[in-house]
């Protein structure tokens, strides 16, 4: 059975108590699935101990609503993690991660202000934070994203190079349903017809000829269009599916 660790204090207890063993690190928000599954799965292959943490982050969430409506599992979630063998379940509230009420902040000038940082002011102030201060708390050798958040994967690689930080930080390709859809959390918050329809984002990132297309063919849908973009080697895509931000990424 996975050790459920609540306080900053008992994290850092646990990790000098197994000096000399590997520890790889999946962090989430919880309402977990078969792409956190993937990364889980691929750390436990690699380390002698797996730590999951489950903490939804409000600092990332610039609509407050969107924060409100983040799915809870907490039961399910538990079970996918003991079903995986994970040794720790790190579960903080906000006091045990903010104790300085996020008067400290991580901030990136470039890359972040680009794609979903467009749009979202201050989304990746709070993700580059959080996870600067769970790597600190949980001191893993290896640490695992997924590639459906590219954006996301690349500013945390580009932090840990930035602060010297000893931790591998390790890609795991995006994880699909059968008919293409990225695999999110937000997904169960999309209505039946919509969820039908969602697929279209993957299959017309892959299709279409330019971004422009691309953002077209969304619109028939009346979607909403955050940004359909072509960067370094990547076609990067949000779109709002109903009321249901959705986003997607594909080489090209």
């Amino acid at each position: 059975m996975a050790l459920v660790i609540r306080t900053t204090k008992d994290m850092l207890e646990w990790r000098k108590s197994v000096e000399g063993r590997s520890v790889g690190f999946v962090p989430t928000m919880g309402a977990l699935h078969l792409g956190h599954e993937a990364l889980i799965q691929k750390a436990r292959a690699e380390n002698e101990l797996l730590v999951l943490s489950i903490y939804v982050n409000p600092t990332q969430f610039n609509d407050k609503s969107d924060f409100e409506k983040y799915p809870a599992t907490w039961d399910a979630d538990l079970k996918l993690a003991e079903k995986n063998r994970v040794d720790v379940v790190f579960a903080p509230i906000y006091s045990e991660m903010y104790p300085d009420q996020y008067s400290y902040k991580v901030i990136e000038t470039d890359f972040s202000k680009k794609l979903c940082g467009a749009n979202r002011p201050g989304h990746f102030d709070g993700v580059l934070t959080v996870v600067m201060r769970l790597l600190n708390l949980v001191r893993p050798e290896k640490a695992y994203f997924g590639e459906k958040d590219f954006q996301q994967l690349s500013l945390i690689q580009g932090m840990v190079k930035a602060f010297f930080l000893s931790t591998e930080i390790v890609p795991v390709e995006t994880v699909r349903e059968k008919d293409g859809l990225a695999m999110s959390s937000r997904n169960v918050r999309l209505f039946p017809r919509d969820r039908e329809m969602a697929p279209l984002i993957h299959r017309v990132l892959k299709t279409a000829k330019s971004p422009l297309e691309a953002i077209q063919e969304f619109e028939k849908q009346n979607w909403k269009v955050d940004y359909v973009t072509d960067f370094s080697g990547r076609r990067f895509a949000a779109v709002y599916v109903g009321e249901v931000r959705l986003i997607d990424n594909v080489k090209i």
